[in-house]
């Protein structure tokens, strides 16, 4: 399935029906688009899958549709209300995923434009609530890879600019390697209508603000984040994969990270990390292979303190101790504030 989650077919779909499965959610991480890092993080995949289910159960309330059919426990899908212990393991249903035909060194999206219905839309649609310095749109219009309009801006936007509102950025969910696209080209590759472009980005909006909304709650920002959809056999539009967790969005304290962004943090300025930049700077298909360097352990107790903001975000935002000891979450942050930063 993925490098931090696990799938278990139950029913295979097809081309009329949504098939069901099973996912586990990992205790492992990925930054980078590396795949499973060093270290596992204690309790992690039970954050996940409880804070997903939270925010798929609040879209199930607000009449949007989901894949989501409950947390396993005692072989049966449960709702939160229903679980009597934390869960890893998901249950779903599941649409086809069409590989696009790699050929010629580029990617072929032409398969879609034949399909009706029941499958996942190869986009990461991502939501921008704000443009921190160093954010990908900087290096993105240097480049001219896109363009102010293509975000909404008249004029080139400055790094912590105030945004009136979201900005809607897509990516490619299917390739080896994330790759940015302009919005007439995620359009073109996902074979959407304009109706369907526009329903797709006004649910990203509408999910962007319940989840800002939630975590407004225990004091901290939703930077941005990553939703993704699916069409089901009628081609109405699913929400898919997982939504609202610390490893989907970028959440801030106080202008502290609240979220993997931590990894990434750590991980950043390191000899491993800008190896990775140089490989996939030489053959962005096969850089990991070509990568010279493998990337160090972190440090103990930074993976102690990241596993307890899992554990206590989940905590706070559904109301409920899944787990038990654990420090309020500014408490967790005074702490691992000078971890992040210390030598790599």
């Amino acid at each position: 399935m993925g490098s931090v989650k696990d799938l278990k077919i139950l029913k295979t779909p097809t081309f009329e029906t949504s098939g069901e499965g099973l996912f586990t959610f990992s205790d492992r991480y990925s930054i980078f688009d590396w795949g499973g890092m060093p270290d596992h993080i204690d309790y992690k995949g039970e954050s996940i899958a409880l804070l997903g289910a939270y925010f798929f159960e609040k879209l199930d309330d607000l009449g949007f549709t989901n894949h989501y059919m409950g947390l396993m426990e005692n072989g049966q899908a449960k709702n939160l209300s229903q679980l009597n212990n934390p869960s890893k393991v998901m249950k779903v249903q599941l649409l086809r995923v069409i590989d696009p035909k790699f050929d010629d060194n580029r990617y072929d999206y032409s398969v879609y434009s034949h399909q009706k219905g029941n499958f996942l839309i190869p986009l990461e649609i991502i939501y921008r609530n704000t443009l921190p310095e160093g954010s990908s749109v900087f290096k993105r219009l240097n480049e001219s890879e896109i363009i102010p309009e293509d975000l909404g801006f008249k004029n080139p936007p400055v790094p912590n600019q105030k945004l009136k509102k979201p900005i809607i950025d897509f990516s490619t969910k299917l390739e080896v390697t994330d790759r940015y696209l302009r919005p007439v080209e995620a359009q073109e590759i996902a074979c959407l209508n304009d109706e369907e472009l526009d329903e797709l980005k006004e649910n990203t909006l509408m999910i962007n603000k319940i989840i800002s909304q939630e975590f407004s709650k225990i004091g901290l920002k939703n930077e941005d984040g990553k939703i993704e959809f699916g069409f089901g056999p009628e081609r109405q539009l699913i929400v898919v994969d997982v939504l609202g967790t610390l490893d989907e969005c970028r959440f801030t304290f106080n202008e502290l990270p609240v979220s993997k962004e931590i990894t990434r943090m750590y991980y950043r300025d390191s000899a491993w990390h800008c190896a990775t930049e140089d490989a996939k700077k030489k053959d962005r298909i096969n850089w990991k292979e070509n990568c010279i360097i493998q990337p160090d352990p972190l440090p103990p107790k930074l993976k102690n303190l990241i596993s307890q903001i899992y554990c206590s975000c989940t905590n706070e935002i559904t109301g409920k101790e899944w787990f038990k000891d654990i420090n309020p979450l500014n408490e967790i942050l005074k702490e691992i504030k000078g971890e992040i930063y210390c030598e790599k």
